[in-house]
Formats: C-alpha cells, sequence, structure tokens
C-alpha cells in the first residue's frame, strides 16, 4: 500500500468513524419511579396508555408466589402497585389484543387486561428459566428458555419447544421482525451466570428456523432486552455490566448508558421519544428521554 493509498485509506475509515457516531441517539434522564421489587420487565399498553412493570421479588426461579405487576404511567406516577398478584417470578412480557403474557419461571401466563384475571398457565417441558416474551404479527407467542438454549412458541393452544440449539448461547431477549426473530443472547455460561465470551445479536429465521449472527460473532455483553431505534438499529440492555448499547445490523456496538448492574428488558417508545429501563437490582424504573 503506498503513501497516497494509505492516507485514503485512513481518511475513510476516519469519516466512517464519524459519520457511525454522529448516527448516535443522545439519551437524557426523564423520570425516575419507585419503589419497586427487582422489577424484570416493562411493556406498554397503547389502548390503555400505561405500562405494565413485572416484579420478581424473590428468587428469580423459585415458585414463591411473590411475584406481581405494577402499572405505571407515561409520566412515572405509580397507578397501581399491585395491580396483580399470584405469580411467582414474573419477567419478559408481552401484548397481543387483550391478554399480557407473562413468562414465569416454568410457566406462560396469560392475564386478560380488562379484567385483570389469570386465564391460562402454559407448562413449558424442560424448562429451567423462561425469560423474554415476544409476539408475531398472526399473534403467535415466542418465550425464550434462558439455561436450556431453547425458544418456545405458543400457537393457538399448544405451546412447545420450538427451537431448541447451542448456537442460541443462553437466549434471553426477544424481538420479532417481519419474519426473523431477534435473540439478545447472553454468551455461554462459565460460573454461574459468569460468561468468558459474553454474547450478541442473532437473528433466526421464522420459516427455516436458521441461526444467523449480526456482524462477526463480536461479543457485545451480557445481553437482555431487545427493542428497534426505528432507523434499522437496537437498543440492547447488558445485566451484568450496567449499559444500554446501540447495536447496528453489522454488529457494532456503542456504549450509550453506562447504569448500575442489572438494566433489564426495557420498553422503546418512538412516538413518544421514551427508552424506558427497569433496574432490576435497584429497584426502580428509570426512563430516558431521546434527543437525537
Amino acid at each position: 500500500m503506498n503513501l497516497v493509498t494509505r492516507l485514503l485509506f485512513t481518511l475513510s475509515m476516519s469519516l466512517f468513524t464519524t459519520l457511525t457516531m454522529a448516527a448516535q441517539p443522545v439519551l437524557l434522564p426523564a423520570w425516575q419511579a419507585t419503589p419497586f421489587e427487582q422489577p424484570e420487565s416493562v411493556v406498554y399498553d397503547t389502548q390503555n396508555e400505561m405500562l405494565y412493570v413485572s416484579n420478581v421479588n424473590g428468587d428469580g426461579m423459585t415458585a414463591d408466589g411473590n411475584g406481581y405487576i405494577s402499572t405505571l404511567s407515561l409520566s412515572g406516577e405509580v397507578i397501581e402497585q399491585h395491580w396483580l398478584t399470584g405469580l411467582d417470578a414474573p419477567k419478559g412480557m408481552t401484548i397481543v389484543g387483550n391478554n399480557l403474557y407473562v413468562a414465569d419461571i416454568k410457566t406462560l401466563v396469560v392475564i386478560d387486561i380488562p379484567t385483570k384475571t389469570i386465564k391460562q398457565r402454559y407448562f413449558a417441558i424442560d424448562a429451567k428459566f423462561l425469560n423474554d416474551v415476544a409476539a408475531d404479527k398472526e399473534g403467535n407467542v415466542y418465550v425464550s428458555g434462558f439455561l436450556t438454549n431453547s425458544i418456545y412458541r405458543l400457537k393457538g393452544s399448544s405451546f412447545n419447544i420450538w427451537l431448541k440449539n447451542e448456537q442460541l448461547e443462553v437466549p434471553n431477549g426477544l424481538l420479532v421482525e417481519g419474519d426473523q426473530l431477534l435473540i439478545g443472547s447472553w454468551g455461554v455460561m462459565t460460573d454461574g451466570f459468569a460468561t468468558d465470551f459474553s454474547g450478541h445479536l442473532k437473528t433466526v429465521d421464522i420459516a427455516s428456523k436458521k441461526i444467523t449472527s449480526l456482524g462477526d460473532q463480536t461479543p457485545a455483553g451480557n445481553l437482555d432486552g431487545v427493542e428497534p431505534d426505528g432507523e434499522g438499529n437496537y437498543y440492547v440492555t447488558d445485566w451484568l455490566n450496567g449499559k444500554l448499547l446501540h447495536i447496528q445490523p453489522t454488529g457494532i456496538s456503542t456504549t450509550l448508558l453506562k447504569l448500575d448492574q442489572g438494566s433489564a428488558d426495557q420498553t422503546v417508545l418512538l412516538e413518544q421519544g421514551l427508552v424506558i429501563i427497569p433496574m432490576m437490582l435497584s429497584g426502580n424504573v428509570s426512563a430516558f428521554q431521546i434527543k437525537q
């Protein structure tokens, strides 16, 4: 590589870096809501214009009956601390119609929103730690089987293992985009929840179940929630390291926020310009305004 070529290459890389950094959103604190008891997931109900917050309230793998769902306004005011009780350790959630679907250790719980009642519980065979929940446009519900490298699917009234593969590398956060299921992987565990190599974003083609890594499999973090930014990129939380990441389809990851450990399954409301993150170990829900 001669001098001119080297200079052109250096300039092009510098320009690429500048453009990449310029594309990063800026987030500013909006509000913080307390008190919650190990809040793990937040989901927005567009019909009722309020947020649901899952509270583990105990050991995340123990069926102790302590778990519950809270409701929260978009301005951060607690509407009802114990909107629904009778759960064990509720984590990921999604809404389909009038139903709120909640991952609860080894069970997918279906809650009828208008009546605030549990209408169905689906037991997950061989599950140890159900985590996140996402739905496709047909109303099928996908649930990550954390610790068992599995994805479960509820189709109609049938709830079964849809995909089981070591390539999932401990699936956590889920997001359905068109005909793809995006997965935030935790990474292969070595000692407890620790990993030698942390996880990255993966996609699964829903029709073929083919698993593909975004980018070159460069470790991004111990990933939890995955949400779109409306520009083809993703807001992703790193639970273990306490971060909010911005990940591009190429796999390039940038840290937007440094948070406390336990940044869990967030929701992103693009119309309101909000990123709302449950801080599981701190016991609060923190909202940030998107400025760019």
